[in-house]
């Protein structure tokens, strides 16, 4: 047992808190000590099985004097409201992507995190996943020149699941530019080097009854002459998948048996309140949960096919690792899975809070991922090419450190 968890209390214990839970179950580095939600069920099972304090309120969980570190795991438009409570009672913050939903937003947070002496860490997006934090020392290594492009996509069923009303709407962060968006801008700026200087994309809403961006195609272009296309689809036919060995996004295996089945149990929901039922339902304190699905993936996490062509080599990210080409040779670099899952976020926590290292995912790096993804959403809208202001390098030193 580590000797100095980090005391962790959460705001949220909906889809995202199920997904980091076994992180935090097995970690001990964290120790679970508060939560809050609007869920009767949701606070009842965190007492029940971890002794946790269950608050009615996130100001109360923020005012919690064993609270260290916050979790912010509420819908996208609350984000910033529990940033700022937190901040104001000097707790150590971290937010699930996207940090905030405006630019006018993620400002405010770089300027509170900034004035004060907490922490903020944005996770977990998929740029913390081994195989891409390797990539990324690999090409900073200068071994295989400079990186001149990259080509990321995915096609998912993200769209067909279980949603609540806000979620599938695009004003308060709904739509898959800033869901799943944030996961592939973070992943190709730690490739590319962080500096977008422009966005050029359109965006597809193709289901009436799924009032949202549904699909985006994006061009980036980098200050140093990189640049990145961007694909993602969200509409549960194609499965991108398939060319990653079948192996799913959180890194198990995956039968092609189930196909159609999101749109397929939709098709009997027959309300949006039904249908965010549903969704609660299978989440940490619904019916449907059980802490006993957890199981260990024999995978590292993806988010879809990714190649990275430098001057000297192509780099393709698989779900066990890398595969180079370069000159001469096919080079696989397999990586050593952790038990813990997403083990690489609690990795950047413990070296900002107890070590002082200055963290990657910071609120400035952010707040460029999410100017990149609103750049989508008005490029799309307008048709004209967008120019980025706030763009960060990706710091050398933080990647390196990383473990």
């Amino acid at each position: 047992m580590n000797k100095n968890p980090i005391a962790l209390g959460v705001i949220g214990l909906g889809r995202a808190f199920t997904l980091m839970l076994p992180t935090f179950m097995q970690d001990q580095r964290i120790r679970l000590v508060a939560g809050t939600d609007p869920r009767a069920s949701a606070r009842q099972l965190l007492q029940d099985e971890f002794g946790a304090r269950a608050h009615n309120s996130a100001e109360a969980l923020c005012s919690d004097p064993e609270v260290e570190l916050v979790y912010i795991a509420s819908p996208h438009q609350y984000h910033m409201q529990h940033i700022r409570l937190a901040i104001a009672a000097g707790k150590h913050v971290l937010v699930e992507k996207p940090m905030a939903i405006s630019l006018a937003e993620c400002h405010q947070i770089v300027d509170l995190v900034e004035q004060s002496k907490t922490t903020l860490i944005v996770g977990h997006s998929h740029s913390f996943n081994a195989p891409i934090r390797y990539a990324s020392k690999l090409l900073q290594s200068g071994r295989y020149g400079p990186v001149g492009m990259i080509n990321a996509i995915n096609y998912t069923d993200f769209l067909y699941r279980p949603r609540r009303s806000d979620e599938l709407n695009t004003a308060l962060g709904g739509g898959v530019v800033l869901s799943q968006g944030a996961h592939q801008v973070d992943i190709v700026r730690l490739l590319a080097g962080g500096m977008v200087s422009t966005v050029q994309a359109s965006t597809a809403n193709w289901d009436a009854k799924r009032p949202t961006e549904g699909a985006y195609g994006a061009l980036l272009r980098f200050e140093n002459g990189a640049f990145a296309t961007l694909t993602y689809s969200g509409y549960a036919h194609y499965d991108s998948d398939e060319l990653m060995d079948n192996v799913s996004e959180m890194g198990y295996d995956k039968s092609s048996a189930g196909y159609g089945a999101r749109r397929a149990a939709l098709a009997h929901v027959a309300s949006p309140d039904e249908e965010a039922t549903l969704k609660q339902n299978s989440v940490f304190g619904g019916p449907n949960f059980s802490l006993q699905q957890f199981d260990v993936a024999p995978w590292h996490q993806h988010f879809g096919p990714l190649i990275v062509s430098a001057a000297g080599a192509d780099i393709r990210l698989t779900a066990s690792g890398l595969v180079i080409y370069d000159d001469t040779q096919r080079i696989v670099e397999t990586l050593k899975t952790s038990s813990i899952p997403r083990v690489e976020v609690i990795d950047e926590v413990w070296a900002a809070l107890r070590n002082g290292v200055a963290p990657l995912h910071d609120a400035r790096w952010a707040r460029a991922t999410t100017e990149v993804c609103l750049a989508i959403l008005e490029s799309a809208s307008t048709g004209q090419q967008q120019h980025l202001q706030f763009q960060v390098p990706t710091p050398a030193s933080s990647v390196n450190n990383l473990p």
